[in-house]
C-alpha cells in the first residue's frame, strides 16, 4: 500500500476576500507543505496582507476555504488557527509594550501540535543575543529591529509548525535587517515551514523553496527561485518600483 502523504500545513482554495465594496482577492490558491519556505511577493496594496489575514482568521473570506494540517478552518477565530500550529509575525509587529523582554517570551510559551519542544527559551535567546542583553527591558524600550527579534522569538516559543512573517525586514537598518535573514534561515534549516513577505526579492529568493506573486489580488506566478530569477522581465513587470 503506498505510503499516506501528509495534507498541505496550509491549504487556502478559491479565496474571495473584500473589505466593504472592495474586491482585494480574487479566486486566490494558496498552498504551504512540511518544511517548505515560501515567498509571498508583490507591490504594496496587492492583497499579500489581506491573504496572510484570511489564513489566520483575521479577515472572513466572503467565499472559498481554508484548512490547516487538512482541518477546515475557514471562519474560525484566530486562536484556533494558531493552536493548529501557525504563529503569525503581522506587519507592524505587535508585541507587548508594558511587558519586559522575559514576559513577552515566557508568556508564548507551549508544546507544538505534536508536543515538541525545540525551541525553548534558552535556544531563542542563543539565536537572539541581542535579546538576551535586553531581558529587563520593556517591549517599548526596543529598537525597531529588537522589536522584531523579540516579535519572531515569541512566535518560535509556541514551536510553531508554520510561522508567517509580514514584512519581515520593513524599515530596519541594512545590518539589523541582515540578522532578520540570517534568523530566516535558520528556521528554515530547523525545518519549521514558513512564509515570508518582504519587498526584497533578492534576499527571499535566497532561502525560499517557492515563491507567488500577487498582482491585484490574482496569483500571477507560482514557482521556484531559480525558475523566478531567471526571468528578470517577470521581477521587473510585478516587481520593479
Amino acid at each position: 500500500m503506498a505510503q499516506q502523504q501528509h495534507p498541505p500545513l496550509i491549504e487556502a482554495r478559491g479565496l474571495n476576500t473584500f473589505y466593504g465594496a472592495s474586491h482585494i482577492l480574487h479566486g486566490v490558491d494558496f498552498t504551504v507543505g512540511r518544511a517548505e519556505t515560501i515567498g509571498l511577493m508583490g507591490r504594496n496594496g496587492m492583497g499579500k496582507s489581506t491573504l496572510l489575514k484570511s489564513v489566520m482568521g483575521l479577515v472572513k473570506p466572503r467565499s472559498g476555504s481554508v484548512s490547516v494540517a487538512g482541518r477546515e478552518t475557514t471562519g474560525r477565530p484566530p486562536y484556533e488557527v494558531a493552536r493548529l500550529g501557525i504563529a503569525y509575525v503581522p506587519e507592524g509587529r505587535g508585541i507587548f509594550g508594558n511587558l519586559s523582554v522575559v514576559e513577552n517570551l515566557q508568556m508564548a510559551a507551549r508544546a507544538g501540535t505534536r508536543g515538541q519542544r525545540d525551541w525553548t527559551y534558552e535556544r531563542v535567546l542563543e539565536t537572539f543575543p541581542r535579546l538576551k542583553e535586553r531581558l529587563g527591558h520593556g517591549g517599548q524600550q526596543l529598537s525597531g529591529g529588537e522589536q522584531q527579534m523579540l516579535t519572531i522569538g515569541r512566535a518560535l516559543m509556541t514551536n510553531p509548525d508554520v510561522l508567517i512573517l509580514d514584512e519581515a525586514t520593513e524599515g530596519l537598518a541594512p545590518l539589523i535587517a541582515r540578522e532578520i535573514w540570517r534568523i530566516c534561515s535558520l528556521i528554515k534549516a530547523s525545518g519549521i515551514s514558513s512564509v515570508i513577505v518582504d519587498k526584497n526579492w533578492k534576499h527571499v529568493t535566497q532561502i525560499t523553496d517557492r515563491n507567488v506573486i500577487l498582482v491585484k489580488g490574482q496569483v500571477v506566478f507560482e514557482g521556484s527561485s531559480e525558475t523566478l530569477c531567471a526571468q528578470p522581465q517577470l521581477l521587473e513587470q510585478y516587481l520593479g518600483v
